[in-house]
């Protein structure tokens, strides 16, 4: 067997499949989020307390690692002060910005339904990517569009029949993180690509840690924090857990695939939350939950294979070709 026959993948495709790896990692350890945030309520703590405590534990991991990173990079180039600057800011967007409007949410909404408003970031990451970085549009995945919100709309009109209007004010602090989250994954590619996963990663968390706790400041007596070990034990599930490794996972998967690939990826992210919210929390789901749930998840699975066939194509007429 000649070498060009040589079934052993490559290099760039064992770097994609490992991205699509740690991505599909990542949405898994996320998807525990929301579980973690709905039990950790149950101690009467508000969003921006139980966001504190979560960087309170998860901050220094990410300084240590960020050092450590660093310091195997003193013989690098040295970055740029801005540099630091940008990626803290993109920090406190992804990761402050994003995950405090989504506490809020969670404040009036089931875990599968957030999950499944929070899913639409990567269609927030097509069209923000074709409005403010000229990426490609593609008209023919408008239909996916369509089948995804409309399941939403499903979703959310048997939520509001149950919770009145808590369910508006609850979708539109969720869709406002999703938003956020979106423009953080584009913003974040370039900047990864400069600094390292690892470091970017310390760093915006850094920077999210910073403007959580000057949130706090302005908004809470340091007295407000509880004492309470059972909160403790979950806000340690919830920055470890949901936070820590995740953010790193995302990141290192963002290194070695694109940003909407990354974001598709998370097309099996409400599965496990509905999984996990039935499981734990002892939620029902009803029979329109479920088919709003696949009207979402068939909306960006559509998108996804009409992304990938003209690469599927080019494949299949080169190797015809051959």
């Amino acid at each position: 067997m000649s070498a060009a026959s040589s079934p052993v993948a490559s290099p760039s495709a064992l770097s994609r499949w490992s991205g699509y790896a740690l991505a599909l990692a990542g949405a898994f350890l996320f998807a525990t989020k929301g579980i973690f945030i709905k039990l950790a309520y149950a101690y009467d703590v508000d969003a921006s307390t139980l966001l504190t405590l979560r960087l309170l534990i998860a901050t220094p991991f990410f300084i240590a690692v960020g050092l450590i990173t660093r310091y195997r990079q003193r013989k690098a180039a040295p970055l740029s002060g801005s540099l630091y600057l940008k990626t803290l800011a993109v920090g406190a967007l992804g990761y402050w910005f994003a995950s405090y409007t989504d506490f809020e949410g969670l404040v009036y909404l089931s875990p599968q339904f957030e999950r499944l408003i929070l899913f639409t970031y990567p269609l927030f990451v097509i069209l923000l990517g074709a409005w403010l970085f000229r990426q490609p549009l593609k008209v023919m995945a408008l239909p996916a569009f369509v089948i995804a919100y409309a399941g939403l709309a499903l979703v959310f009109w048997s939520e509001a029949g149950s919770g009145g209007p808590d369910v508006a004010i609850g979708a539109g602090w969720v869709m406002a993180s999703s938003v956020a989250f979106a423009l953080y994954l584009l913003l974040a590619k370039p900047l990864i690509a400069q600094m390292g996963a690892a470091l970017f990663t310390s760093v915006g968390m850094v920077g999210a840690a910073l403007a959580t706790f000057i949130h706090f400041g302005l908004t809470h007596q340091a007295s407000a924090i509880p004492a309470d070990a059972g909160l403790w034990v979950l806000a340690l599930g919830l920055a470890i857990g949901a936070t820590v490794l995740p953010g790193y996972l995302v990141s290192f998967a963002l290194a070695r695939i694109s940003s909407q690939a990354n974001a598709v990826i998370g097309f099996i992210n409400p599965i496990f939350t509905m999984g996990l919210s039935v499981l734990i929390l002892k939620e029902t789901l009803s029979l329109i939950d479920l088919i709003g749930t696949v009207l979402v998840l068939g909306g960006v699975g559509l998108y996804t294979w009409l992304e990938q066939r003209p690469r599927l194509l080019s494949k299949a007429d080169v190797s015809s070709a051959g």
